[in-house]
């Protein structure tokens, strides 16, 4: 889901005391959110064309993809650091693209924000979080994966001309629990510090998209 730019971080903490003495293999994913206006009308138009998903899966763009760690308290530190050097930025969507051949996926693309996205993508994927990627991260908003090849179709050109542009002011890291569910941990504040004051940040949606 979704660097959300109308979370307050007061809402969405750590569960430090969860999480303080994890030695295991976690799996973790950082995305930007989008306001809930926009969010809830892309995913209107993501369960026109069909895709199951479109009910647990709120817009949003992925900075790291699902990347194990070992180290959880080395991660959510890289991850706040990240934060904390980083600036606000407008973010604009627009327009369609597609993964095809390669995959079944057809996305909006990001506009204004795309080199942002892409400088965040390649601070974040360092460290405790650092791997090989079998593609080159490219920032999109995925609007119709893995539905019938008429349905992409049509959400390739029925959104062809659709346009938003929004602020983002934080982006939220996720961890993928024992559930196979995608839970918020942190949502982070660009340019503030964390506090670390222990308290358990609510469940969030499932997502597929970390």
């Amino acid at each position: 889901m979704t660097g959300n730019s109308h979370r307050s971080p007061a809402d969405h903490r750590a569960a430090a005391t969860n999480s303080a003495s994890r030695s295991e293999d976690i799996s973790v994913g950082v995305i930007l959110g989008f306001p809930p206006e926009i969010a809830a009308e892309l995913q209107r138009w993501r369960a026109s064309f069909g895709d199951p998903l479109a009910e647990v899966v709120p817009a949003h763009i992925t900075l790291v993809t699902t990347t194990p760690t070992r180290d959880w308290e080395a991660t959510r530190e890289h991850v706040r650091e990240v934060a904390r050097r980083q600036k606000p930025f407008k973010v604009t969507i627009a327009g369609t693209g597609t993964f095809r051949p390669v995959s079944p996926v057809v996305f909006i693309n990001v506009e204004d924000g795309f080199e942002d996205c892409v400088d965040l993508h390649e601070k974040l994927q360092r460290g405790p979080l650092h791997r090989e990627l079998p593609f080159a991260y490219h920032p999109h908003v995925t609007i119709a994966h893995d539905v019938a090849p008429e349905s992409l179709d049509e959400a390739e050109t029925v959104l062809k001309n659709y346009r938003a542009t929004f602020p983002v002011v934080s982006m939220g890291l996720y961890e993928h629990d024992a559930n196979g569910i995608w839970q918020l941990r942190e949502e982070l504040d660009f340019g503030t510090q964390t506090d670390d004051d222990g308290g358990t940040c609510p469940a969030a949606p499932a997502t597929d998209a970390p």
